[in-house]
């Protein structure tokens, strides 16, 4: 399995890769400005940049056809998804080494993001499309609203639901 295969999917296309790599990049700049314009310390900036690559480049990447046939393919099951997601300490990271991000902020995003994900994949197959877009609206007005997080991170708690919740949690559907 080469770099490819193992940051987008096995099988991607080229135009799968330029979209996820090309969204992964634009987001970290994005992000890596943020940072620099609230001063942030050099540690965080990094970290927020590199946190930023993945989720920007994760949540276009875990929508396409290559994810979805890799990660919904056979054999997987609802704990491969919640290990996925489980895995995602992203907001702890930041509560680590970002200024101004609370712990209890971190275990609030990362908190939505796991109950979400167990609605998601407990609900029947037929409402399993719109209960993760039901549970993402919840969580991202809790993380948005409740949750208090730097400005230059206004992004994050967002774009980590999405990945996770919408991008990687649902499976492609046929076309009827």
């Amino acid at each position: 399995m080469n770099l490819v295969d193992r940051a987008i999917a096995p099988g991607a296309t080229r135009q799968e890769v330029l979209a996820g790599f090309g969204a992964a990049l634009a987001g970290a700049v994005l992000a890596l400005s943020l940072a620099l314009d609230a001063h942030l310390p050099a540690l965080s900036v990094a970290v927020v940049a590199v946190v930023a690559f993945d989720l920007f480049g994760g949540a276009v990447v875990n929508a396409t056809d290559a994810a979805k046939r890799w990660y919904h393919g056979p054999g997987r099951t609802a704990r491969h998804h919640l290990t996925f997601v489980a895995l995602h300490i992203q907001p702890y990271l930041l509560a680590w080494t970002v200024p101004g991000v609370a712990w209890t902020a971190a275990a609030a995003i990362h908190g939505s993001a796991l109950v979400g994900a167990v609605l998601v994949t407990v609900a029947p197959a037929p409402v399993r499309r719109p209960v993760a877009f039901a549970v993402t609206a919840f969580a991202l007005t809790l993380t948005t609203s409740v949750v208090t997080l730097p400005p230059e991170l206004g992004w994050f708690a967002p774009l980590l639901l999405i990945k996770l919740l919408l991008a990687h949690l649902l499976p492609e559907v046929a076309s009827r």
